[in-house]
């Protein structure tokens, strides 16, 4: 029924600044006015940024900027209709149907306007198989996202949260850290996880970070160097998760909290076995470049002042 992540609206205090951050992260600028901005990831995702000030926002979970509001798209319309009927408490929104998860975030559902894009990733050559021959893996100069892959939040009850998703929406757990981290997928096939929730000790509320999927780990790599020389900070990477498998580069984001790049994650069936794993700074991450790398000089960065 859901197909994915299909909108994520933002109340920021600085416009301009988000303006140009998504820009240079490899967003298309649709729309903007003095108070909003529209961006698009190659397949239609939707970003918006609106001013904290526009008072049709959802309330925010959090000071400062923040996402204010989460679509999830559906197939066919009817897939709405069946939701309304399940969901009695769903309201009109500006995105489609809407009501408010356990955590207080917004969540609407709208029919999909994510659309089938062709894009080819560089293949691996293994010790067993050799799927690239003759052909040289790619060197990309700047990253192009071409999906939000998934949106993370801490919430104060993990469990309130998780049974919501799973129980009321149909997600799946494909692996977590039990009574305290969550990977939730929103159907029995695609990626690894589009909604992680993360219980921390002090029960804090608020937006992790938003991913942004693109073609292969040298676009990870390519887009986090390219996007270090335009100035913008390394919060952690690049890295690999060991969960999911995916390789990963975040930057803070003057929108909220951080965003990633973000490609090679697990596929999921209906086969797949969801994982009990330990909370450790291991399973996080098997490794990681914790101030990322200079972008001109192609080495680990030093300089901690880096903005």
């Amino acid at each position: 029924m859901l197909t994915g992540l299909d909108k994520i609206v933002y109340g920021v205090e600085e416009l301009a600044k988000c303006v140009e951050f998504f820009r240079d992260w490899g967003l298309t600028l649709v729309e903007q006015s003095k108070t909003s901005a529209m961006f698009q990831t190659q397949d239609g995702c939707e970003i918006e940024l609106r001013s904290t000030e526009d008072p049709s926002l959802p309330e925010a979970i959090e000071q400062g900027s923040t996402v204010r509001r989460v679509i999830w798209g559906v197939r066919e319309q009817s897939d709405l209709n069946d939701l309304e009927a399940k969901l009695p408490e769903l309201k009109t929104g500006p995105d489609g149907p809407e009501l408010t998860d356990p955590n207080g975030m917004t969540i609407s559902f709208r029919k999909t306007r994510r659309q089938a894009i062709e894009l080819q990733g560089s293949p691996c050559n293994t010790v067993d198989q050799n799927f690239r021959i003759n052909q040289r893996s790619q060197v990309y100069d700047a990253a192009r996202p071409y999906k939000i892959g998934h949106v993370v939040f801490f919430v104060p009850e993990i469990m309130d949260c998780v049974n919501f998703y799973v129980d009321r929406l149909g997600f799946v757990i494909s692996d977590c850290y039990p009574n305290a981290g969550y990977f939730l997928r929103c159907s029995p096939e695609g990626g690894h996880h589009d909604l992680f929730l993360l219980q921390t000790p002090d029960r804090k509320r608020g937006l992790n970070h938003v991913s942004y999927t693109v073609r292969d780990i040298h676009e990870v790599f390519g887009g986090g160097l390219s996007f270090d020389r335009k100035g913008w900070k390394t919060q952690l990477g690049p890295g690999r998760h060991p969960i999911s498998s995916a390789y990963f580069w975040y930057f803070h984001c003057p929108a909220g909290a951080s965003v990633e790049y973000f490609a090679d994650e697990d596929y999921c069936t209906a086969d797949w076995e969801p994982r009990e794993w330990e909370r450790t700074p291991g399973n996080f991450a098997e490794w990681a470049v914790p101030q990322g790398l200079d972008g001109n000089t192609r080495r680990v960065r030093q300089d901690s002042q880096h903005a």
